[in-house]
């Protein structure tokens, strides 16, 4: 259990140097004003995750031990994109036909996590004048 931890931890912080690195390249190329790294970065991790996840599924023909697709899709995935697994996680849901939860799961992340992203940013405010 412990080795499956390390391996996360360490291929994450792979996955945020790669996402910093992309990220600021294409900021720095095509300037601020829309993020197109962001956009870049979750597009390409939702090809990964996706890419990944099928090819190391049972029937997907690469037989990978499950520490490497923990390393990979939690830790690399996770540290590049979050919207890598949020996509795989409602395609999952379409794949099943829970369309209720496709609709919620959709609705959710995006308010709530505009709100958090809002709150935070308010909270941050109020601490930087105090």
């Amino acid at each position: 259990m412990l080795k499956s931890y390390l391996a996360v931890m360490v291929v994450g912080a792979l996955g945020c140097a790669a996402r910093m690195w992309l990220s600021n390249s294409l900021g720095e190329k095509y300037g601020n004003t829309f993020p197109v790294g962001t956009l870049v970065v979750n597009i390409a991790g939702c090809f990964v995750i996706g890419l990944f996840a099928g090819l190391t599924r049972p029937e997907g023909g690469w037989i990978v031990p499950p520490i490497v697709r923990q390393a990979v899709m939690i830790g690399f995935l996770g540290g590049f994109t979050t919207f890598s697994s949020f996509s795989l996680q409602t395609l999952t849901l379409i794949d099943d036909g829970q369309w209720g939860f496709v609709a919620l799961n959709i609705a959710l992340s995006v308010v709530l996590c505009m709100v958090a992203v809002w709150l935070g940013q308010m909270i941050a405010l109020q601490v930087t004048r105090a």
